[in-house]
Formats: structure tokens, C-alpha cells, sequence
């Protein structure tokens, strides 16, 4: 549903709810006066999405305004509108406070007194102060800011399912590169050295056949080329290790931050360290964000004329890797392939270290 029809929905559902309540209550007004006592509490409600705190606010202070009214159920907006507001603010620290102080402390003042008069019923329910303001104070914040934490979770599934997916893509069409360059590389490559071979060795052919060999050669070495330079832009379509922030944006949550360091240029790698050094990088900061824990995750990429070191640290519990899984062992894997190096160590006083070390030097771009 649509935000702009989803906060009427709400706002009118609330207001039927309340109006239900009242008659079903017998409250002691006319049907009319129970539709505009509905409506006004509910209104408010519309605005949940863009003002979340001050309409929690205002409907609490228009439910205080009719609590002197019996048999009324308005504090369910209230209800709505808190737990509304625990839901879309950022500021969880402070919707417990404002809600601590428009309920729980006015709830807890009537149950010392014994007065039903200071603290009247909330919910139109006949239960004790202390309950109503429990209710109203404390329950619909939890709800609101667990509902929040539950949709940040499933969020961040969606967004390492995507990364997960675009790394599968990735490495499908490396394996399909490395595989179509090494056959029909190899057979172009032979075909251009027999024909180079053939017309030295054959010094006195016919001037056609001297052409066919010519063209022959040249055709392979122009093909051979082409596949080379399809193939190298083949695996580097979204991966290459400039774009470790995006990867980083992409990961990140409210729960959860990552920030990304980066030391020297990273202009001038050779494809396969580039491409290698991001699969690295990919592979760390997504166990990392997945099973550490952590509230923090700093990324570190540092180039240096020999080698190319990504760095991911994170301050969660540091029983996070119990065992060696899939995912590392093809880390060591793919590190060894390009002559390098990963290390996994338990960080102090808590977190893990994942550092991926891979050589420059000795690789042709």
C-alpha cells in the first residue's frame, strides 16, 4: 500500500475502532459527539509518517484533554501514534522519554495517590494506573522499535542477497572468460603462429597463397585482440575495487556502519589483482556484516608499489568464526591463485581482523 493511502487508512481505521469502543461502552454522549471525539483523536495520525514525534505528542495531549470523559477509549490513538513513532524515528531515546512523561509519570502519581480522578482510565478498560500507564508508556514504543529492528533486518537480507547474487554473476562470467579465452585464445594464438611459420617456411608459394597466409595471420591476431579486450571488460562490470564505498553503501545499516579508508591510488591495478582484491573485499565485509555482530565496521584498502592489503575489522564478540567455512576456504583459494595471502585473527579487547594481502609486482595488466 501506498504511503499516501496507507496513513489515511490508518488514521480512519483508528477512528472507527475508537467510535466502535465508545458505543459498545455506552458512553454517555450522542453518536455525533462520538464521531467528532474520534475523528479529532485520530487526525493527527496522518501526519505519523512525516512529524512522527510531535503527532505522538498531540494525540497524547488531546487524549489527556477527554480523559474526564467516561467510558472512553481514545488513548488507542495514542497507542498508534507512539508506536508510530518509534517505528519512523531515528530518536528512539527520546519518544521513551516524551512517552515517559506524558504516561508513565502521571500513571504512577495516580496509583500513589489512590485518586481515579488524577489518573482516570486511558484505555476504557477499568484497569489500575500503574497498568494503563505501563500500557501506554512503555508497550507500544517496544513494539514499534522491535517492528523497526525486524524490517532494518530483513532489509539488510534483501541487500546481501542482491550482493550475493551480483558476486554469482560475477564470478560466473569469470569463470566463462577464463574459459573462452583459454580455448579459443589457444586455438587463435596456434593458427597465427602456423600461418606466421608457414610463410617463412614456404618462401617460394604462389603469390596467392602467399596472400591467404597473410590474411590468415592477420585475421587471427586481429580476432585474438578482440576476444581479449571483450573479455577483459567482461568481468569488470560493477566489481572493480574503486567502487568498495558503493559496496559498502550497499551493506550498511542504521544498526550496523561501515566506513572505508583508502591509502594510495588504486588507478593502475592489473585486472585480475583489481577484480581479486574486490572478491576479497566483498567476501570479508559481507561475513562480517552478516554473523559478527558488530555496531561498527571499518574497511581498509591500502596500495603500495608491491602489494594491494584490504583490511576489514569489526568490533562485535569475537566468537563470530567458529569454523572455517565455504566462504573463507575460497577466500584462501582465491588469494593463493594471485600468489597472496589472507589472514583471519581475533581482534583486542573484541572483534576480528580479516586482511587479504595480494602481490602487484610480476602481474602483466
Amino acid at each position: 500500500m501506498h504511503d499516501r493511502v496507507r496513513d489515511p487508512a490508518v488514521a480512519t481505521a483508528c477512528a472507527v475502532v475508537v467510535f466502535a469502543l465508545a458505543v459498545a461502552e455506552r458512553a454517555p454522549a450522542s453518536l455525533l459527539v462520538l464521531a467528532v471525539m474520534s475523528v479529532v483523536t485520530a487526525a493527527p495520525l496522518l501526519l505519523r509518517r512525516r512529524m512522527p514525534l510531535t503527532v505522538a505528542v498531540l494525540t497524547a495531549e488531546l487524549m489527556l484533554v477527554v480523559l474526564w470523559f467516561p467510558r472512553w477509549s481514545g488513548g488507542l490513538a495514542a497507542v498508534v501514534a507512539f508506536g508510530s513513532a518509534a517505528y519512523h524515528s531515528p530518536h528512539i531515546g527520546r519518544v521513551f522519554a516524551v512517552s515517559a512523561f506524558c504516561f508513565v509519570a502521571p500513571g504512577l502519581v495516580g496509583a500513589r495517590s489512590g485518586s481515579s480522578v488524577s489518573a482516570p482510565s486511558i484505555v476504557g478498560f477499568g484497569t489500575t494506573p500503574f497498568t494503563q500507564a505501563l500500557l501506554i508508556g512503555i508497550a507500544p514504543v517496544a513494539m514499534g522499535y522491535a517492528l523497526r529492528l525486524h524490517h532494518e533486518r530483513a532489509a539488510q537480507l534483501v541487500r546481501l542477497q542482491q550482493v550475493e547474487g551480483q558476486r554469482a554473476i560475477a564470478d560466473q562470467r569469470t569463470r566463462i572468460a577464463r574459459e573462452v579465452h583459454d580455448a579459443v585464445g589457444h586455438h587463435l594464438t596456434a593458427i597465427q603462429m602456423q600461418a606466421s611459420a608457414a610463410r617463412h617456411v614456404l618462401r617460394e608459394v604462389p603469390p596467392v597463397a602467399d596472400r591467404a597466409l597473410h590474411t590468415i595471420e592477420g585475421s587471427a591476431t586481429s580476432a585474438l585482440r578482440d576476444v581479449r579486450t571483450i573479455l577483459a571488460l567482461l568481468p569488470a562490470d560493477g566489481t572493480m575495487l574503486i567502487h568498495a564505498e558503493a559496496l559498502a553503501a550497499r551493506l550498511a545499516t542504521p544498526s550496523c556502519d561501515i566506513s572505508v579508508s583508502v591509502e594510495g591510488s588504486l588507478s593502475g591495478l592489473p585486472p585480475a589483482v583489481d577484480h581479486g582484491a574486490y572478491r576479497l573485499l566483498q567476501e570479508a565485509l559481507t561475513n562480517a556484516v552478516r554473523h559478527s555482530g558488530a555496531t561498527h565496521i571499518s574497511v581498509t584498502i591500502r596500495r603500495t608499489p608491491q602489494t594491494v592489503t584490504t583490511t576489514v575489522e569489526d568490533n562485535g564478540p569475537s566468537t563470530a568464526f567458529s569454523a572455517e567455512g565455504q566462504g573463507i576456504r575460497g577466500m584462501h583459494e582465491r588469494a593463493q591463485q594471485l600468489g597472496g595471502s589472507v589472514s583471519i585473527a581475533s581482534r583486542q579487547p573484541h572483534g576480528w581482523q580479516v586482511e587479504a594481502v595480494l602481490p602487484v609486482s610480476g602481474i602483466t595488466p
